[in-house]
């Protein structure tokens, strides 16, 4: 009774953000946008007047720079007035978010280090997890190449038609730079206190790992810490419980900020690429509970339907983080032995993300096909391999995606101002790809828990 309830008030908080946003948007914020989109349009005819200019010592270049530093100025104001105008509502998902980013660490900590712990020697803890990173993979790579297969199958960018920027137009994203070493070296904490205060889910499931497989080769010595780890546990599950209370109001507090800022007339603008993108999730879908089926028989159907609480959030919210605490415990409600949730769901939030999967290959060939960049077979599968590689590890919060395609797309000389296009939909976007990501990581959960015969009824 209490999840229908919850879902219900979810529900609602969704209709009304987008009520309200649609409201404050028309009448509160509409002139802040206009003076936004006016001054991005004049910044891009002086930037192409810029670079006409062969002389660069010459008057008009010095008053075409004056010129656009005012215009960025005038600009930022604009944007600095509209999310003061915002900032109530982005206050509410904000201090929801800190909240779920608060328990998320020294949850995955300590479920993490009970769940090894109990499952006992090495060798058991190898075979799960080598269960569990066949799943991974093997989602991981579905997800990847249904989404090339897709944007391949709708073409989405050929409508766009956009010249080549000059090289020097970029975005103001920070790309992720592929570098094995810096992967590798990223992995591995150098401090467990600076990755719990950063919030580093893949260096908190390494250090995890280490512990858990420390506490149980101690035997009976290790059997306090474990009592003391599955205690915190449950406390912070009780704190959980607390937080879920306030969900309904931080999903009223984003969806307003999103519609506020964007408009309806987004969904019209991008309606061809979101409605395709989404057609896309809805394929991949099908894809996982179909897969789920294979193992979990009918009862996937039922873990979807436990699971509706946590995809809402994740969706209303932009990150599938803010539903791990709740996916925790519906899993062990729905059957799961407490030690493989524990185990496989923390690594699922490094190594499982299926719907920010499918969003780079299906973003970074869209912006490909946005130029007219013809990318052959052979190319866009070693993007595939190089994108399998670099998402390792990406944060399950907003814009985390894009950090990854800004650091693919120019190894294939994609320019890198095209994230632009991106960037005003991406919000609508992550909404899709956090509730999937979510879907992902319970039916992984799930299906090698019943792999493991700790399936329950």
């Amino acid at each position: 009774m209490k999840q229908s309830k919850l879902t219900l008030y979810i529900f609602i908080a969704l209709v009304l953000g987008v009520i309200v946003g649609y409201f404050y948007n028309v009448k509160v914020i509409k002139e802040y946008n206009y003076n936004i989109v006016k001054a991005d349009s004049t910044v891009r005819a002086i930037d192409t007047r810029i670079v006409r200019l062969k002389d660069t010592t010459v008057t008009e270049f010095a008053a075409l720079k004056t010129e656009r530093a005012a215009v960025v100025k005038a600009r930022k104001e604009s944007d600095t007035i509209r999310e003061g105008k915002l900032e109530g509502f982005v206050i509410l998902s904000d201090v929801f978010l800190r909240l779920i980013k608060m328990i998320v660490a020294p949850l995955v900590f300590t479920t993490l280090v009970v769940g090894v712990a109990k499952v006992g020697d090495i060798s058991a803890v190898g075979r799960i997890g080598g269960k569990t990173m066949l799943w991974f993979l093997s989602a991981s790579l579905a997800s990847l190449l249904l989404g090339m297969l897709l944007v391949n199958l709708f073409k989405p960018g050929e409508t766009m038609h956009i010249p080549l920027p000059d090289s020097h137009l970029t975005t103001d994203i920070k790309k992720a730079a592929l570098s094995l070493r810096d992967f590798i070296t990223h992995v591995f904490p150098k401090s467990f206190i600076e990755s719990m205060a950063n919030n580093e889910i893949l260096q908190i499931v390494v250090f995890a790992l280490f512990f858990g497989v420390a506490t149980g080769a101690i035997g009976e010595k290790g059997d306090v810490i474990i009592q003391f780890m599955d205690a915190a546990a449950h406390v912070i599950l009780k704190i959980t419980g607390y937080v879920m209370k306030v969900a309904p109001l931080a999903v009223f507090g984003a969806i307003t900020a999103v519609i506020a800022r964007q408009g309806l007339g987004i969904l019209s603008t991008y309606a061809v690429f979101i409605g395709e993108f989404y057609f896309s999730l809805l394929v991949l879908w099908l894809v996982i509970i179909l897969a789920g089926f294979m193992v979990l028989r009918t009862r996937a159907f039922t873990l979807v339907n436990r699971i509706k609480d946590a995809m809402l959030i994740a969706f209303s919210t932009s990150t599938s983080e803010a539903a791990y605490p709740r996916i925790l415990m519906e899993l062990e409600r729905f059957g799961c032995n407490n030690k493989i949730v524990s185990f496989v769901l923390p690594l699922g939030y490094s190594f499982n993300l299926d719907g920010s999967m499918m969003y780079m290959t299906f973003a970074s060939l869209f912006l490909a096909q946005s130029y007219g960049i013809h990318l052959a077979f052979p190319q866009q599968l070693s993007m595939l391999l190089v994108l399998m590689l670099t998402s390792k590890g990406i944060a399950g919060v907003p814009r985390a995606s894009l950090v990854v395609i800004a650091g693919t797309i120019a190894m294939y000389n994609i320019p890198e101002a095209g994230l632009a296009l991106l960037i005003g939909i991406d919000p609508l976007l992550d909404m899709g790809r956090s509730a999937t990501n979510v879907l992902g990581n319970a039916m992984a959960t799930a299906v090698v828990s019943k792999w493991e015969g700790d399936l329950k009824d």
